[in-house]
């Protein structure tokens, strides 16, 4: 009898924080080529990579928005590889990923469909990182929460 007990107790052993969700998992790995793609997309800008000047002049755009967007890769690159501030570059990216596929079917080659759906999936990854990474996210607004203005417009503390 005792050892039929013994058998059906839960295990005495917690369960530790490096036991991790397979979810979890596949998001963080996402992150981590996310942030490649990203990093790689950035690089051509920010160095002038031929194809790049080509598609923003095809774009009507200058080299300086090319410079900002290529800022912006590198921003959400680096986020994303820092759990902290990964939900909110997820987030930030949503935005950036979504112009993208906007200006590829309205500005570029809208026969090259693969481009836009390829752009949506990220989305969708990038929506799920966002997702897994809100409580970081919270965490970074939290002293922004607890302030709050006066009837002067001055910023007090909660």
């Amino acid at each position: 009898m005792p050892e039929t007990a013994a058998r059906l107790a839960p295990s005495a052993a917690p369960s530790t924080p490096t036991r991790r969700r397979p979810l979890a998992v596949a998001l963080t790995v996402s992150r981590v080529v996310l942030a490649l793609f990203l990093g790689f997309s950035a690089v051509a800008k920010l160095g002038a990579h031929e194809s790049a000047v080509r598609s923003f002049e095809r774009m009507g755009w200058g080299g300086g928005a090319m410079y900002v967007i290529g800022g912006l890769e590198t921003a959400g690159a680096v986020g994303l590889l820092v759990p902290l501030f990964a939900g909110l570059a997820a987030t930030a990216l949503v935005g950036l990923l979504a112009g993208a596929a906007i200006v590829q079917l309205t500005l570029l080659d809208p026969v090259h469909a693969v481009v836009p759906t390829l752009l949506v999936v990220l989305v969708v990854l990038v929506v799920l990182i966002a997702r897994d990474g809100r409580e970081g996210t919270a965490r970074l607004f939290a002293p922004l929460r607890r302030r709050g203005r006066d009837d002067a417009g001055q910023w007090t503390k909660r």
